[in-house]
């Protein structure tokens, strides 16, 4: 159990952590805690694994192999160039809005998992952490890249910024949005759903036609 709560917390906070902050984390010997990532990197050493533990000195990290290395450029070209998805900009505005935030609050109100959301958010340079990834008390913020991209010096000058700021009017906002985008989805699926149900009508008519 001890090998799986290390492999967690590698993968959790994307970042190099020492033996001994391993260990102090999960309270265990310093030993226990070597014998565990050698055990670790034995399992993803491997050519069917794109997966690695790195180890430079004491410290520890969960990396991808380098024979993905191409195949990682491109998807994280794309993931920090291409269009923002709205999950990315809806936890962007709720970062904007009620930053500093801790990852929980910012899962809370969105009801989803954010790490890879927030990664990419990072990645782009739209979004700082105050303190280490993975941390309970860690938060995030807005960089000053953000504010530079909106013309903005603070996030009080942001549009509804003091109506916005509570917890509970984000949520509303959210709430909206997600039913405004819901009724726009059913009246897609319902004009689909009728331009199926008009097609055979108009190919009967062409036979009829084409008989007489």
């Amino acid at each position: 159990m001890l090998k799986a709560k290390i492999e967690s917390l590698l993968f959790i906070a994307n970042r190099p952590m020492t033996v001994a902050k391993l260990a102090e984390v999960l309270g265990t010997k310093r030993d226990q805690v070597e014998e565990a990532i050698a055990g670790l990197a034995e399992k993803y050493d491997s050519a069917d694994s794109g997966i690695r533990i790195l180890r430079n000195a004491d410290s520890v990290q969960m990396s991808t192999a380098p024979e993905t290395a191409a195949t990682i450029q491109e998807f994280l070209k794309d993931e920090t160039t291409g269009e923002m998805t709205r999950p990315s900009l809806e936890t962007l505005t709720i970062v904007a809005y009620r930053g500093p935030i801790a990852k929980a609050e910012l899962e809370e109100i969105r009801g989803v998992n954010c790490s890879l959301i927030l990664r990419n958010l990072m990645l782009r340079g739209l979004v700082e952490a105050k303190g280490e990834p993975g941390n309970p008390g860690t938060t995030y913020g807005v960089t000053m890249d953000f504010l530079r991209f909106l013309g903005v010096s603070e996030v009080t000058e942001l549009p509804d910024y003091g109506k916005l700021n509570s917890h509970e009017n984000v949520i509303r906002v959210l709430e909206r949005a997600t039913e405004e985008k819901a009724a726009a989805e059913s009246v897609r699926a319902d004009g689909d759903s009728g331009i199926a149900d008009g097609g055979p009508e108009t190919g009967t008519e062409g036979t009829e036609t084409a008989s007489a």
